[in-house]
Formats: structure tokens, sequence, C-alpha cells
């Protein structure tokens, strides 16, 4: 055995490639990519292969590692718990999860008004899962709405309500799919408007809806809709970072009210100061009556969850002991590091430094639009970042030269200062031809020069390629 633990670490990467492709599931993400990275380290902004070569990450796993990679105080807050109590069951409390939930509690109660409580899982799907619990428990409906370019998990239940029928297409009937309503996606208007003047002819569409009963989705006679709830993105994720105009939001929430619906809020990759805000509805002037986050509580560290509904959805009266449960839920690794990150967040300046950062950031990228006709779109809230690639028109979406861009990125051949430097880039959009950026909220200027330089020498070479 011990012969065997040698060989296995003087296996070179070529060799490990070899048992991946024979040992390894291939149904997850990583052969979106043509370039397979094996890496060895992270550090901060970078993650680095056994070369020592530093791929400066503009997406930060997803929006998992807000805060950097292996950042310090958060590791040590980590090391300590594994020290103390790193193993408890669910059933039994440990004063990180009380901590925990009342300071995420008292702060969604102190900028909302609305007292609420939170519930934890493992993973975002999971979490989703139990906002559908919470949900039909409390209006006894099924049927919920979800957006055109929406994305919530790949459990049956959050795939249901995720747009793509390509993760429902191998998976049988899906009885409960959501019924799926245009998000505002204004420079691919889905009615062919202009934001300036479109007056919100999509959710004007969609109020339409309530008008008649033979629309299906109401009786006028009682005012009940089908419908129990409404689960949207601040900012669209896997869809394209897409953000909305400032007042959709506002609108939509008054047609929900006047019809019961419930608004849940998915915070899962925008939550914890992405946008500015430690929570991204916030940025809307919206209370939403279920949260979902996970992601960058524990900055990556650990994977769990959590919801937090309004109080009348998630009393003890009304949702007891064992409505939902999950082995690992509340961890007290996870609830540790989620305790940590709320206590760093507290003392940062975060609320200005991510706003003022973004807004360098997209400053760069649309001198480098002026340059080139293939960058459609350069838009941002906070630091979550979009950059929609196209054919020299400036909008017919181009998934070729995306792909291109990224695979260059991962090929670690791109220069800066004479160093060799790797690019790790995200591709998202309904047509898979959007760049979204979620860089460390601790990105410097410089950094952020450095990261527009290397996406910018990784352009120019997609470009020369596909001539």
């Amino acid at each position: 055995m011990n012969k065997t633990k040698k060989e296995d670490k003087k296996l070179s990467d070529q060799e490990l490639l070899k048992l991946e492709s024979q040992y390894c599931s291939w149904g997850d993400t990583v052969h979106y990519a043509k370039e397979l990275n094996i890496f060895t380290r992270c550090e901060g902004s970078y993650l680095y292969d056994e070369k020592g070569t530093p791929f400066f990450d503009l997406q930060m796993w997803y929006s998992a590692a807000t805060f950097g990679y292996n950042h310090p105080r958060l590791r040590t807050a980590l090391t300590r718990q594994v020290n103390t109590l790193p193993q408890l069951a669910c059933q039994y409390l440990h004063k990180e999860k009380i901590l925990l939930s009342a300071k995420i509690s008292r702060d969604i109660e102190q900028k909302f008004k609305a007292k609420g409580r939170v519930h934890f899982n493992v993973g975002g799907a999971s979490a989703i899962e139990d906002a559908i619990k919470v949900v039909r428990n409390h209006t006894k409906k099924n049927p919920v709405f979800a957006f055109m370019g929406s994305y919530h998990g790949r459990t049956l239940g959050a795939t249901a309500i995720t747009s793509s029928y390509r993760y429902r297409e191998k998976f049988g009937h899906f009885a409960d799919r959501a019924n799926f309503v245009p998000y505002p996606y204004c420079f691919r208007c889905p009615l062919g408007k202009k934001k300036e003047t479109c007056q919100f002819a999509c959710l004007r569409q969609f109020e339409r809806l309530f008008e008649s009963e033979y629309y299906s989705l109401v009786n006028t006679k009682t005012r009940q809709c089908e419908y129990g709830a409404f689960f949207v993105e601040p900012i669209q994720a896997t869809g394209g970072y897409v953000i909305p105009p400032k007042d959709y939001f506002v609108e939509l929430k008054k047609i929900l009210d006047r019809y019961k619906i419930l608004l849940v809020d998915d915070e899962i990759q925008m939550g914890f100061y992405r946008t500015g805000k430690l929570w991204a509805i916030e940025n809307y002037g919206v209370t939403p009556d279920i949260m979902v986050f996970g992601k960058a509580l524990t900055n990556g560290l650990n994977p769990i969850s959590a919801i937090w509904a309004k109080e009348e959805l998630i009393s003890p009266e009304v949702f007891p002991p064992g409505m939902t449960h999950a082995t690992f839920s509340s961890n007290p690794l996870g609830t540790a590091v989620g305790l940590e990150v709320m206590d760093l967040i507290e003392g940062s300046d975060f609320a200005t430094s991510v706003p003022l950062k973004g807004r360098y950031f997209v400053s760069r990228l649309k001198n480098l639009q002026k340059k080139y006709p293939q960058i459609g779109e350069v838009e941002g809230m906070g630091l979550a970042l979009r950059i929609e690639i196209c054919q020299k028109d400036g909008f017919t979406p181009n998934r070729e030269l995306t792909d291109a861009i990224m695979n260059i990125g991962l090929s670690g051949e791109l220069k800066a200062g004479g160093k060799k430097h790797g690019l790790v880039l995200d591709v998202g959009g309904y047509y898979k031809n959007v760049f979204t950026l979620a860089p460390s909220l601790y990105i410097t200027e410089q950094e952020i020069d450095l990261a527009v330089d290397l996406f910018e020498e990784a352009l120019q070479k997609a470009i020369a390629t596909a001539m």
C-alpha cells in the first residue's frame, strides 16, 4: 500500500489524465473545456499548476471563493473548528449554528423590516429544494414561475425550475416544470424593444396573463392564482450575468402581491457583496419572502447553504421538526466558517470598495469594446461583470470565438511582464457567448489591469486564429 502511495505521487499530468479518462465520470462540467488542467495550489486570485504557472481566476469558483482563495482568516477559523468540534450530528446544537442564524436573520430584519429564520442545508440546489418545500407547505400549490435563462441547480426539483431543457432531457417527464417568463434581457430583448422606451413591455405582457381566467393562471372571480411563488435571480447567473433595469422588481412585486404569489430570491451566486451589497436584492428596493444563499457563505471551504424565510412561513408552528433534513446541513465546520465570513464582512469596506472596483473594471473593458467590435456588450453591478462576445456586427452571438478565448486562457501560454500566465474564464449566456466575471472582492486596480491585458491577449490570439 505504501509503495502504491509513493508511485501515485510521482505520476505526471499526462498519466493522471489517462487515469481520469478511464475512471472519472464525465457527467460533470470538466470536459466543457478543450484544455484539461490539473491544479496543485491556490492563493488569492490565482490557481497554480504543477509547473507553478499562475492562472488568474476571474470567476472564483462560480463566485464561491468571493473572498479569495486560501484566505488566512477563514482558513484559521476552519482549522480552529477542526481542532475543537469538527463533527456533530445535525440533530444536536452547537454555538456557531445559533450565532450564524441570528447574525443573518438580524441583518435581514434590519434591512427589510421582516422577522424570519434561517434553515441550513448542503449546496445551493438542496437549499432551493427546501425553499420549494416552504412554498408548497404555505400555499398548498405546486406550480411556480421562474425566468427564461434561469439556473437554480440540478437536483430534480431545482432542475424543474431551471429553464434549460438540456438539464431535463435525459430524466423523463417533469410534471411540475415551472412556467417560464421572459427575463428583462435588454441587450437581446425578446420583444425587440429598446430599453429606453419599452416601459417594461415584457412585464406588461406577464401582467396581462392575469386579466382573464382563460389565460390559465388565475380565477378572476376569486383572484386566486394557481401559482404559489416566483423564483428569481436578482442578476441571472448562468444566464450570462444579465442585469435587469433598476425598477423592474418593484413593478413585478406589485403584481405578485396582488395575487399572493411569494417572491423567492436566489442569492446563491450574487450574495455576500458580489453586487456591492450584502444581498443583491437590496439593489432593487423589494423585500423577498424567501431568500436562498450558499457558495460564498463559507468562501467555498464547506458546501453549506441556507434559506431565510419570513416568520409566518417557517415558524415552528407551521414548519415543525423534520420537515426537511440533510445529514451534513448545519455541520460545525461550515457554520464556523460562515460565522467568520459574516464577521469579516462587518469589518470590511466592501459597500464602498466593490462598486468602485467594479466601475473601474467596466471602464477598462469598455475601452476594449471600442477597439474590438466582437465585444457586443459590457455591463456590471459591483464585481458581477459580463462581456458578450459577438460577430463583427456587435450583436450576433459568437460562441466559437468565446470558446477559443476560454481555451487560450486555459493553455497557460499568455504573457504579461515577461512571465507566463493562464486565465480562468467562465462561459454563460443564452447562446454560450458571455464571459461571466466574478473576481475576488480583494482584487486590486493593478490586478484588474493585468486581467484586462491577459483577456485582450487571448482575444487577439482567438481572432487571429479564426481569420
